[in-house]
């Protein structure tokens, strides 16, 4: 076994005994060190700007796109947000404890279904430094222990944050940060099922599909967020080129950020050229199916390519479509299963959209950028899942528990 091997798997083993001492802590308890965590990073904004300026610095060198060096930078104002972040989820309800049934059987038998912490979490994500934050506020709050791989490019980031929240008075070893950043950590992480309960990647679709190949234990994927706004024929135009250059423009580098936009025949005449108009303004580069381009006679092409791809940057393909079931169709093949919407006047074609469309959020009339644990009231989320089984959509406290069978008795026996 490799020192990077062995590391790692001493720190599953720690995280395993952490995490039993995590289950035994009040709601008040993990509360408390929680707002010593906020206070932690506050304290730390200098040390972290510091190095966080080395990160940038270093992405810059290796020509990062503007858009993942946003992803990448912390200033003042987003270092409070994160300590703000984890203020409010100290004020959220804790789902540890929480009876979801109770029942009695005719023997007297007395049953109860409880929330319960997984155990031990393992979380592996790029370039945002403050997911560390999030991820390890939401695993700590939930009762997990966890142990984080960041990514190359904020590593001077993520170990600052990580040494901020270790001051807070957590259990030791509750929270790990894994300074490797090589590939062997990912497959050392993703082998130790003996250690860890479950592990979540975050990140590019590479890097999940690395780590859905390796993983030897349950996997919760965020997917990429291929996400579409489809315009009826019954749209409020004028809503229709709000929705779609918020869901674009309001920040484009994120998962639930709009990367095509559909279009019924019907009105895309008169649609088109305000939406584009729109667009242009805040610097949106636009590519069109040849019907889009017969309205929008300067715009690029849009290549089979592009109906499938994640562009994280001011890129928008536009597709003309001639009903509901042509985009619901293209939806679901092209898709990623994440955020898509409607804008229509008519509510039956919005339910049937709703109803058809296979993705862990579907909206009417609705900014695709509210697909977020933050704007759902869950708080800060570890990510969004395009997976269905056990969690999908934005993960949130509720989503980072299982459930745990409860039977009390008197004496009975089976016959």
């Amino acid at each position: 076994m490799s020192t990077i091997q062995e590391t790692i798997h001493q720190m599953g083993r720690q995280a395993r005994a952490a995490a039993y001492q995590l289950a035994q802590l009040s709601s008040e308890e993990k509360n408390t060190i929680l707002r010593a965590m906020a206070a932690a990073i506050r304290e730390a904004t200098p040390e972290l700007l510091e190095a966080n300026a080395k990160d940038l610095a270093a992405g810059t060198e290796k020509g990062l796109s503007s858009a993942m060096l946003d992803r990448l930078k912390l200033d003042e104002k987003r270092i409070e947000a994160m300590a703000e972040g984890i203020d409010q989820v100290a004020t959220l309800p804790d789902p540890v404890g929480q009876v979801m049934e109770k029942w009695t059987r005719p023997n007297g038998i007395e049953i109860e279904q409880i929330r319960v912490p997984i155990g031990t979490i393992g979380i592996i994500y790029e370039s945002r430094p403050n997911v560390t934050a999030d991820a390890a506020v939401l695993c700590f709050k939930t009762g997990n222990a966890t142990i984080l791989r960041g990514g190359s490019e904020a590593i001077h980031s993520n170990v600052a944050i990580a040494a901020a929240l270790a001051k807070a008075g957590a259990p030791e070893h509750a929270i790990q940060l894994i300074p490797f950043t090589d590939r062997e950590s990912v497959a050392a992480l993703a082998g130790m099922d003996q250690w860890l309960d479950l592990i979540i990647p975050r990140g590019g679709k590479g890097l999940i599909e690395t780590v859905v190949s390796l993983a030897r234990m349950p996997v919760i994927k965020h997917y990429d967020g291929i996400c579409h706004l489809y315009v009826d024929h019954a749209a409020d135009l004028d809503m229709a080129v709000s929705l779609t250059v918020n869901s674009k423009t309001q920040k484009c580098g994120v998962c639930n950020a709009l990367e095509t936009l559909l279009i019924h025949r019907d009105i895309a005449e008169t649609f088109l050229p305000n939406v584009a108009a729109a667009l242009e303004e805040k610097g949106v580069t636009l590519k069109g199916c040849d019907e889009t381009r017969h309205h929008l006679t300067n715009i690029a092409p849009a290549t089979e390519e592009d109906w499938s791809t994640e562009y994280l940057d001011l890129i928008l393909s536009i597709k003309i479509v001639g009903s509901l079931e042509e985009a619901v169709a293209h939806i679901n093949h092209y898709g990623s299963h994440h955020t898509d919407v409607i804008v229509t006047t008519d509510h039956t074609a919005a339910e049937q959209f709703l109803r058809s469309v296979d993705s862990a959020c579907v909206f009417h009339n609705v900014s695709t950028r509210f697909a977020d644990g933050g704007e759902f009231g869950f708080g800060a989320e570890i990510g969004i899942s395009t997976d269905k089984l056990h969690a999908r959509g934005p993960m949130g406290l509720r989503e980072l528990t299982s459930y745990q069978y409860r039977v009390r008795g008197n004496g009975q026996v089976r016959g």
